[in-house]
């Protein structure tokens, strides 16, 4: 037994952390981390929450299990309690006085549970907040104090090292060419590599790499048909950036400079992402804080791109015969990022008569597997009840087709499926589309 699982046996069995630290020095990395980002708004949300409970409502942890710790504002106490302590107003009378104690080791080991396995960073109890909280990113920054003080899920820190190897946690770049040359022949498609100059920089997440290669070979048909200039590249490839999960603010600016670095390199004016969720909010969304405002290239999600083709006529799809279809919205896709319009275009070309699930667009219910959760090992049986959930919804469409257009919620709605012995299977829109191109 090494030193690291000696230190967790001995504080809090089921619980993880990382390296042989004191714990007064994981306690003080911690606050020191979770001070560092009280900015203005985060103070605002710290201040503003009123303890009403209905984000309690919106979370299908607490709704799969109706357990009152898996209330999203709970999750925020010990960054609650730091900021009242380090960063309020009165943070020096609460501390002299001690009005608010610090957070222990064995609270913050406690508190892994309810930001690594219970919570997807879905924004759902964002979006319930009557005071505007955004409560998924309070979690994602506290889970960058999780990272310091070395008390990650294992599963996930060894994600997060071998990113920082391979700028991947599929491969190293050094094996992409063959690994697209296999999957290449394996589908009878083109998929060029490491090419001096293209328009676009194709992107991917690393089941496209191992078990889905599918949907990187459903890529590359589309994009050969619209005639699109492309290549994906061994020093920009997989779009997935465990750091934004992990709380890993360090390697979440490496991998997105990785990608877009390479873009302005081979001249690409777009970075094309896969479908991926947590791509798109790393990508999309935050990557203008690594580069200031003004990003140097265009960056799409794979869905506004079929869109755009689908709609511009670059690309044409056969209407597959008269079926129903239901719909799974990725949160990061949907919720956080407002693609809800266009994958019903295109489900909507494809000819699929659409049965919305009770819950959809951007109050849809998550997979249950975002936010790493889906590779957090110890969290699956929590998972599971919160698959039941989205299975009821989709067994009351009736709907014969589950699409969805993220291959991490389709990697857990499959082993949700497995689990339950559902004969569901999600289905990727991008390779419907692939399927269903027209001459």
């Amino acid at each position: 037994m090494n030193a690291t699982t000696t230190a967790t046996t001995a504080t809090h069995a089921g619980f993880d952390q990382q390296g042989d630290r004191p714990d007064a020095e994981r306690v003080a990395q911690a606050m020191s981390s979770f001070a560092s980002q009280f900015g203005r708004t985060s103070a605002i949300h710290m201040e503003a929450c009123v303890h009403c409970g209905l984000c309690a409502q919106a979370c299908q942890f607490y709704l799969a299990t109706g357990e009152a710790k898996y209330t999203p504002a709970l999750k925020l106490e010990p960054f609650r309690r730091t900021y009242l302590r380090e960063a309020s107003a009165l943070g020096p009378l609460v501390k002299a006085l001690g009005l608010v104690k610090a957070p222990t080791l064995d609270e913050l080991q406690q508190w892994q549970e309810l930001l690594y396995d219970s919570c997807n960073m879905c924004g759902r109890c964002t979006m319930a907040c009557p005071m505007g909280i955004d409560i998924a990113e309070l979690v994602k920054e506290a889970r960058h104090g999780m990272y310091k003080a070395g008390l990650m899920p294992d599963r996930l820190a060894l994600m997060d090292r071998t990113a920082r190897q391979w700028n991947s946690t599929a491969t190293p770049g050094e094996d992409l060419a063959d690994i697209l040359a296999e999957t290449a022949q394996e589908h009878g498609v083109e998929i060029p590599c490491n090419l001096a100059q293209a328009d676009v920089l194709v992107t991917a997440a690393p089941a496209e790499l191992g078990e889905h290669t599918g949907a990187l070979a459903a890529a590359a048909k589309v994009l050969n048909r619209a005639g699109v200039r492309w290549t994906m590249h061994s020093e920009g490839f997989d779009a997935s950036n465990i750091g934004f999960t992990n709380g890993d603010l360090e390697l979440q600016e490496k991998l997105t400079r990785s990608l877009i670095d390479t873009a302005v390199k081979i001249g690409a004016k777009t970075v094309l992402l896969p479908e991926c969720g947590h791509a798109y909010g790393a990508a999309r969304w935050e990557a203008s804080r690594w580069y200031g405002s003004a990003l140097p290239v265009r960056v799409v999600h794979m869905t506004e791109f079929l869109d755009e083709l689908i709609a511009s006529g670059r690309i044409k799809v056969r209407k597959v015969d008269p079926t129903s279809a239901t719909f799974h919205d990725p949160c990061q896709i949907v919720r956080r990022g407002g693609l809800e319009a266009a994958a019903r275009r295109i489900i909507a070309a494809l000819g699929f008569e659409l049965r919305e699930l009770a819950q959809h667009g951007t109050t849809g219910m998550c997979c249950g597997g975002g936010g790493g959760v889906v590779s957090n090992v110890r969290a699956t049986p929590l998972r599971h009840k919160v698959f039941a959930l989205k299975q009821q919804q989709v067994d009351a469409t009736g709907a014969e087709h589950f699409l969805t257009s993220c291959g991490q919620c389709r990697i857990t709605l499959e082993q949700g499926a497995r689990h339950a012995k559902w004969s569901k299977s999600p289905e990727s829109l991008l390779e419907l589309v692939a399927a269903q191109l027209a001459d």
